[in-house]
């Protein structure tokens, strides 16, 4: 089983009051992608970039949503 990470994404989301359909549509991938993300799961740096450029941040506020330490 991958290791879950511990992310701020869906914390994020809510508070820029973004749909997860939203943000799945607005970053290209799929709703069950952005879902499993949510709950932890890894993802590709690729995939990554795509959401924080939906959230409307830069690759360089990364850590806001992905915290590299855990």
């Amino acid at each position: 089983m991958e290791k879950e990470k511990i992310n701020n994404l869906k914390t994020i989301r809510e508070k820029k009051l973004i749909s997860k359909t939203e943000l799945a549509r607005d970053a290209e991938i799929s709703l069950v992608t952005l879902d499993r993300i949510e709950k932890g799961y890894d993802c590709r740096l690729s995939t990554k970039r795509k959401i924080i450029e939906a959230l409307g941040l830069t690759f360089d506020e990364k850590e806001e949503v992905f915290p590299e330490n855990n």
